[in-house]
C-alpha cells in the first residue's frame, strides 16, 4: 500500500506501486485498472515493462483516435470478461471505508492514517479468510 496526498491523482503512483509489488512478488500478473489509468503514457510504460493490462479507453480518447482516421491506430485490446474481476478491488475499498476512521480520515499525520489503513486491511483480510 502507498498513501498519496488527497488532492493528488492515482495515476502518478501506479508505476512506483508496481515497482514495490515486483520487488516483493515473483511471477507475472495482469493489471486491471479503471479509466483513470487510461493515459497513453501509462499504457506505454506498461507495454515497455511487458505487463499485460486491461484498461478501458476514455470516450475522449476514442473520439480523438477515430478523428485521426487510419493514423489514429487500432484500439487497445480490452477483455470485458476479465475486466469484471476488477469489482473485487472496489469491494475491498468499500470494506475499508466501513471503518469510520478510514472513511473520514480524522488522523492528522499521514503515517498514523497509513497505520490505520494497514490495521483495517489486516483485520478485514483475516475476517474473510478465517
Amino acid at each position: 500500500m502507498m498513501l498519496s496526498a488527497g488532492q493528488a491523482g492515482d495515476n502518478p503512483y501506479l508505476m512506483p506501486l508496481i515497482d514495490m509489488h515486483k520487488a516483493t512478488h515473483r511471477g507475472r500478473f495482469h493489471l486491471l485498472a479503471d479509466k483513470a489509468y487510461s493515459h497513453p503514457s501509462t499504457r506505454h510504460s506498461l507495454r515497455k515493462r511487458r505487463i499485460p493490462h486491461t484498461i478501458p479507453e476514455r470516450s475522449d480518447q476514442v473520439e480523438r483516435r477515430k478523428a485521426r482516421g487510419s493514423a489514429g491506430g487500432r484500439p487497445p485490446a480490452f477483455d470485458k470478461v476479465l475486466y469484471r474481476e476488477r469489482n473485487t478491488v472496489e469491494r475491498g475499498f468499500n470494506r475499508l471505508k466501513q471503518w469510520r476512521g478510514i472513511a473520514t480520515r480524522y488522523d492528522k499525520y499521514a503515517t498514523t492514517y497509513l497505520g490505520g489503513v494497514l490495521l483495517a486491511a489486516l483485520i478485514t483480510h483475516h475476517r474473510i479468510h478465517d
